[in-house]
């Protein structure tokens, strides 16, 4: 977990001051480099090769480097006898696969990064992002000024104002938790899109993607499946305990986590540290019991965090510092003071679990709707007609209703696990709903229901809300579940064999070796937490007042819908949507604030 920072202009406002911005991700070391009219600057969190030489930026030759992450498989690279290396990072690899290969050796790297390296010989900026989206990468290009960064806060620092609100990214936050890429919530900021690299040359960016997921089917039989999916998960877990720091290991009782710290402590062969949250008095949502079974079995050093609803309330201006824009996932208020205990102990690096719900259908949904798609086979023209006549004027408020009327309306029935506002709601939400093109389905239900949420909940939402932070404490997460040779391998699985009669079907077979059955047995939680309880009793009506005030604003929704949404929220029902609402609101009063007493000008025409 570092902090990147570019630009290749003299900006008016100081270059350091913006790089302090990146300091909470690296605080071991913080350093500029400019060369001509190009800034560069990095903030280390110190991992891989803790000597001073691998401070960044990094300079060989005619070329710089400032990278955010680690290369897993840096080692197996420096195989290759033609790299000659003059320290042990990972981050020296990067530049000679540059020198050898130039932009096309991005599929060599094993890791989770982003990075640009600046070729002075051709005035060049090089980016690139991992294959899933683990390390982000925001950029402003426009007039031939460029700039880049780990964070969105120095870009806005080094612009010198702050950008027109999106409508599109808002559209999209209200549907699926947060702006799709390239969308930020600040008009001109855009996020590199994952799996890709882009080239600033001349003025012009040009991007290009270089992985693509593959969903060839070669893997028909169960044992094959089960055998080859343990070999890479091992070896997985295998490569990202490389690492010159002590590595914990996040512990949540499921599967996932469990099977995780299990096989890190089997293959480390020491006792490890191990992190769980729990909630006072909401016994449904703590799952530490779980947790604590699995520590004692594998004999970790186990710290268990009981959050409380002060902890939750004292938090909430910190977390909206962090994720810098609305994110949707309450999640990342317990997280955060998770990570908080995770740095009070010395401890950098983890591990952790995502990636696994989406690979090996965890979410109770697939099924769910799998049976959705079987169920639209059967129906004729006629019983289509039948549904839409009888169904069409149906409450928006609920989305089983919804989606049948997805079904003879044929549009997408699964737009991802993290759907809050359904199209239906969103057009009693907006005045008029900011349009975006929707992803268009795989004939493959099954394989479209995972890929879009590897895309979506996971690339989007989940490993931003992780990245953002962990990185506002200086902890960096590993995801072995997210080695692109698992992935593969997983894809290439046949889609039923999959599905099997139970979620996560593969992969509770694989866990039955490592993990207790009670443990496999039990009934998915997920990171949850008595997130709306907390927020009723402390604010009550103050929750409405808030988003009537921003909307009173910006003026893109119908008062009505909000009013309405409250009132389910205070009975515990569409939680989610006021939720989503009151943290945008709570955003917008505070980032156009000079605004509020006027109409819609920061808004996007």
């Amino acid at each position: 977990m570092c902090g990147i920072l570019g630009i290749n202009f003299t900006p008016e406002s100081n270059f350091s001051e913006a790089l302090k911005l990146l300091q909470n991700r690296g605080p071991d070391n913080i350093s500029t480099k400019q060369i001509g009219y190009n800034y560069f600057g990095h903030t280390r969190l110190s991992i891989i090769d803790l000597d001073s030489e691998a401070n960044q930026p990094m300079c060989f030759d005619d070329l710089l480097i400032v990278f955010n992450g680690e290369i897993y498989n840096y080692k197996e690279l420096t195989q290759d006898e033609s790299l000659v290396c003059k320290t042990t990072s990972d981050t020296e690899v990067i530049v000679r696969l540059y020198q050898k290969y130039d932009t096309e050796f991005l599929k060599l790297l094993n890791g989770a990064f982003s990075f640009c390296i600046y070729d002075k010989s051709k005035n060049r900026y090089f980016c690139a992002r991992d294959r899933y989206g683990k390390k982000p990468f925001y950029y402003y290009s426009s007039n031939g000024r460029f700039i880049f960064s780990s964070t969105i806060k120095p870009i806005i620092q080094l612009l010198g104002f702050t950008p027109k609100l999106n409508k599109i990214a808002l559209s999209q936050y209200l549907q699926y938790f947060t702006p799709l890429t390239p969308n930020t919530f600040y008009d001109g900021i855009l996020k590199l899109p994952k799996a890709s690299y882009c080239v600033f040359e001349n003025e012009k960016l040009r991007i290009k993607k270089y992985y693509r997921l593959k969903t060839y089917k070669r893997i028909y039989e169960e044992k094959i499946a089960l055998d080859m999916c343990e070999k890479d998960l091992i070896k997985s877990v295998e490569l990202r305990m490389n690492s010159d720091v002590e590595i914990g290991s996040l512990l949540s009782g499921g599967i996932d986590s469990s099977l995780v710290s299990t096989m890190y402590a089997n293959l480390s062969g020491k006792k490890i540290k191990t992190f769980s949250v729990g909630y006072e008095g909401y016994e449904k949502y703590c799952e530490l019991p779980y947790a604590k079974k699995i520590a004692i079995d594998i004999g970790s050093e186990h710290y268990e965090i009981r959050f409380k609803k002060q902890d939750f309330i004292d938090n909430l201006d910190e977390v909206l510092d962090a994720i810098e824009e609305p994110h949707g996932d309450h999640a990342a208020n317990p997280l955060l003071h998770l990570m908080k205990t995770i740095k009070s102990v010395g401890i950098k690096t983890v591990f952790s679990g995502e990636g696994s719900d989406e690979l090996f259908l965890g979410y109770n949904n697939y099924q769910k709707f799998y049976d959705y798609y079987e169920f639209k086979k059967t129906l004729s023209n006629e019983q289509k007609k039948f549904l839409k006549l009888n169904l069409g004027t149906a409450s928006s408020n609920t989305k089983e209703i919804e989606y049948l009327q997805r079904i003879f309306n044929d549009d997408n029935l699964y737009n991802s696990f993290g759907e809050i506002f359904t199209k239906l709601q969103k057009a009693k939400l907006f005045k008029k709903i900011p349009l975006f093109d929707e992803p268009v389905e795989k004939s493959d239900r099954i394989d479209w229901m995972s890929s879009i949420d590897m895309d979506i909940w996971l690339g989007e939402s989940l490993l931003s809300k992780v990245d953002k932070i962990c990185g506002a404490n200086g902890v960096e997460t590993r995801n072995p579940f997210l080695d692109f040779n698992l992935v593969d391998t997983v894809f290439s699985i046949e889609s039923k064999l999959k599905l099997g009669n139970t979620n996560k079907y593969l992969l509770k077979k694989i866990a039955s070796k490592y993990i207790p059955q009670e443990i496999i047995n039990r009934r998915k939680k997920g990171f949850n937490s008595p997130y709306n309880e907390w927020l009723m009793e402390e604010f009550g009506d103050d929750l409405l007042i808030e988003i009537l005030k921003a909307n009173q604003s910006h003026n893109l929704f119908n008062e009505l819908y909000i009013k309405e949404l409250f009132l389910y929220a205070k009975e515990n029902k569409l939680k989610q949507h006021t939720y989503a609402l009151w943290l945008f609101s709570a955003w917008y009063n505070k980032t156009y604030a000079s605004t509020i007493a006027r109409s819609d000008t920061q808004i996007q025409q």
